[in-house]
């Protein structure tokens, strides 16, 4: 039987609470979501592109490189391989930088509003998806020529790639103005 998410609220149209399996994996990538954008509270776009330390990442463009990133993920599990693009050339390469930036006409409240509609886009799918299902990598020099990735593996991909660039945020917010996001 398939069911629909409401939305981000992890109940199914049928009226019935995700359980198991899904709920703990919504629940953990709901945590770290959190956790990546508590740094941009308050902040001025200005603020929100700055790059305070020696790194060149900025808080907004982690949130729109995060939310792209999910949603190219999503696309996978759907069957879409194509999805991860990227490609291994200039272009490729250049397209994923910016992906960590904020470009001209970008905002903040923007790019949180883009990552809110991955993010409930990627609830859903959780509640209807086969888990085991798998899709073949595309060819890349980052992945093992012929593997397939699962459901379950590409969301624990997802889950480590929003935990490790929320602590990346953490330190930005930090170093911008001092504020923390727990202690």
């Amino acid at each position: 039987m398939t069911t629909q998410t409401s939305g981000t609220d992890g109940v199914t149209t049928s009226g019935a609470p995700l359980t198991g399996e899904r709920a703990d994996l919504l629940d953990t990538l709901r945590k770290h979501r959190f956790f990546l954008t508590f740094p941009a509270r308050d902040l001025t776009d200005e603020q929100a592109a700055a790059t305070p330390t020696v790194s060149a990442l900025c808080i907004g463009g982690l949130v729109k490189h995060v939310a792209r990133t999910e949603a190219s993920w999503a696309a996978f599990m759907q069957g879409d391989a194509s999805a991860l693009g990227g490609g291994d050339d200039e272009a490729g390469y250049t397209d994923h930088e910016n992906s960590f930036r904020m470009l001209e006409g970008e905002t903040l409240a923007g790019l949180l509003a883009e990552y809110a509609r991955v993010a409930a886009a990627t609830d859903a799918l959780v509640a209807t998806i086969d888990l085991d299902a798998s899709t073949p990598l595309p060819p890349a020099p980052w992945f093992e020529p012929g593997a397939r990735w699962t459901a379950r593996r590409v969301l624990l991909h997802v889950v480590a790639e929003t935990a490790q660039h929320a602590g990346h945020a953490d330190i930005l917010r930090e170093a911008i103005d001092g504020a923390k996001s727990m202690g």
